[in-house]
């Protein structure tokens, strides 16, 4: 069957901090003059729907708020259904606390009142933040991390903590996993993609930067899937698990690999 949507990482393969990559505007153009629906599909947690439409305007890529899924709009979803009347202790960015408010999630600031202790990324992360998870997890919290990311590709070519590292260390000192990571590839993050799609997950293809979360979805649901290496993989890592149906060099390299 044809393939009529595309699953698009953003950071890593649409841009790279706040640059697009060569290419890019025209690829989203092209995919979408030959039909294809499109979901931008982000772990990074910090930033809402609309932000990231606005960010991806300003490099020239016009995206609606409803064809953006971030694993902050995926966090939110999943605590207001499976967590509605929690109170939820955050360690997180001003903007996922923005999210959390926007949604009415009830917010606390003692950890050891907390039902949910959320962790995801946040620049101002500190020993009182690591204090504030043990306790919370101690007092018998549930456990959630927005995503599994440990690192994200900067606009310097080098890599940076993200969610995934803050989820880990707030772990290792309870000594206990996160009861789970939301984000790519988790199985919530793929209900929630396809139902935005409309589409089964054999008529969809799925190109990131990253294997162990944009490959490991595609693997996971039948998706087509194909690794860039503009972002956290670059071609002295191949080969990589789990293995991508396809490797090109950039995202612009999507729609020849189609035509194929």
């Amino acid at each position: 069957m044809a393939l009529r949507g595309a699953v698009v990482d953003l950071d890593g393969t649409v841009y790279r901090g706040e640059s697009a990559l060569p290419g890019a505007r025209e690829t989203v153009r092209t995919l979408r003059e030959r039909g294809f629906e499109l979901l931008f599909l982000t772990n990074n947690p910090t930033r809402s729907a609309a932000a990231y439409a606005e960010r991806l305007a300003g490099m020239g890529i016009d995206a609606d708020p409803e064809e953006i899924l971030p694993a902050g709009a995926v966090t939110t979803a999943y605590v207001r259904r499976e967590f509605p009347d929690a109170d939820v202790y955050l360690i997180g960015s001003p903007g996922l606390r923005e999210q959390f408010e926007a949604a009415d999630l009830p917010l606390v600031s003692d950890p050891e009142a907390a039902d949910l202790l959320v962790t995801s990324h946040d620049y101002g992360f500190d020993y009182d933040d690591l204090a504030a998870g043990l306790w919370a997890l101690d007092a018998g919290a549930a456990f959630v991390g927005t995503d599994p990311d440990l690192t994200y590709p900067g606009e310097d070519g080098r890599q940076y903590p993200g969610s995934g590292a803050i989820t880990r260390a707030v772990a290792g000192v309870a000594g206990r996993e996160p009861d789970l990571e939301l984000g790519k590839p988790s199985e919530v993050t793929v209900r929630l993609a396809l139902e935005r799609l409309g589409l089964p997950a054999e008529d969809c293809v799925v190109v990131g930067d990253t294997p162990g979360t944009d490959i490991a979805l595609g693997r996971t649901v039948g998706m087509l899937s194909v690794l860039v290496l503009t972002g956290t993989t670059d071609r002295s890592d191949l080969p990589v698990e789990p293995t991508p149906d396809h490797v090109v060099e950039r995202f612009e390299d999507l729609p020849d690999l189609l035509d194929e």
